[in-house]
């Protein structure tokens, strides 16, 4: 997905954040290089779903059997009269967007309890042309701490246009690595792709190998996934890691790789080679998020 963007606070009964820029401890992970066999992908509706009794703990396990405690540092109901500057920098803090479309902090809102991320068609500087961005504006935000295993939540509604809207995490500070877990990327009005639920695992380089490869997998809503807000979930877990659905997992993975803090990011771009251009009559156009919720396990 993005090669350019990037401290577990894991420890309850010392701190509950780490400064952003603050050296931590970190999980190494294996260093072999073998890729993960064990793959599951849902076909077809989720079923029945969860029935949401508290906000406490995830939708999909309403009962607490994980003993999940709630993370602070990457949790945000967005209710504020603006957005949470201690909790969120602006940008892609290493790189400035996908071209055509440039990232601008102006497109980063928060009003009527939610987050905002806006994609315009817009007039850029001449000199942003030398860097391939012009005509469009995207918006990038991301954690000021860094987490590894726990289970994130956000409710959601994807941009109704081609420009993606994506969840995903990435740039650690493990010496050697670079990962990135996607939890998903959305073009909500590209066609073909109104459907599709896009969940992608990284891995750029590791201390033995500097090489890109990923494992994708998709998992086709019955419902046009830009029409409402829906629960989007990660169970990021030292074995597997699990994508859900409105409570209901669509998708696991066994964690070969993925064991490094990262930053969690929220985006829109352009993907001109994916879901195309978007159209005029989109623009401007939004990705909403009403929450985003974090937890750690009791052992974490």
């Amino acid at each position: 997905m993005k090669q350019a963007i990037l401290c577990w606070a894991c420890c309850f009964s010392a701190c509950l954040a780490v400064a952003a820029d603050a050296p931590s401890p970190v999980p190494q992970g294996p260093t072999g290089e073998g890729r993960p066999a064990r793959i599951w992908n849902r076909t077809g509706p989720l079923g029945e779903t969860p029935k949401r009794i508290t906000d406490a703990y995830p939708l999909s396990d309403q009962g607490n059997n994980g003993g999940w405690v709630k993370f602070e540092p990457m949790s945000d109901e967005f209710e504020g009269p603006g957005l949470d500057r201690n909790k969120w920098a602006l940008g892609g803090e290493v790189w400035s967007g996908r071209p055509p479309a440039l990232f601008s902090d102006k497109n980063v809102t928060v009003s009527g309890g939610k987050l905002h991320l806006a994609m315009r068609k817009d007039k850029l500087p001449p000199e942003e042309g030398k860097h391939g961005f012009h005509d469009y504006t995207s918006a990038s935000l991301y954690s000021k701490v860094r987490s590894a295993y726990g289970y994130y939540e956000v409710r959601a509604k994807p941009m109704n246009s081609a420009g993606s809207s994506a969840f995903w995490f990435q740039r650690e500070e493990a010496p050697g690595w670079l990962t990135e877990i996607d939890v998903f990327e959305i073009g909500g009005n590209a066609k073909g792709f109104e459907h599709k639920y896009h969940m992608t695992l990284h891995v750029f380089r590791t201390p033995r190998k500097k090489e890109h490869w990923s494992v994708g997998g998709i998992w086709v809503a019955p419902w046009r996934l830009a029409d409402d807000y829906h629960v989007y979930g990660l169970d990021w877990g030292e074995e597997d890691l699990k994508f859900y659905v409105d409570g209901v997992v669509v998708r696991t993975v066994e964690n070969t790789h993925w064991h490094q803090p990262l930053r969690l990011i929220f985006d829109s771009e352009t993907m001109p080679d994916w879901f195309g251009l978007p159209d005029d009559k989109d623009l401007p156009s939004t990705f909403g998020i009403e929450y985003v919720r974090a937890w750690k396990k009791k052992t974490q």
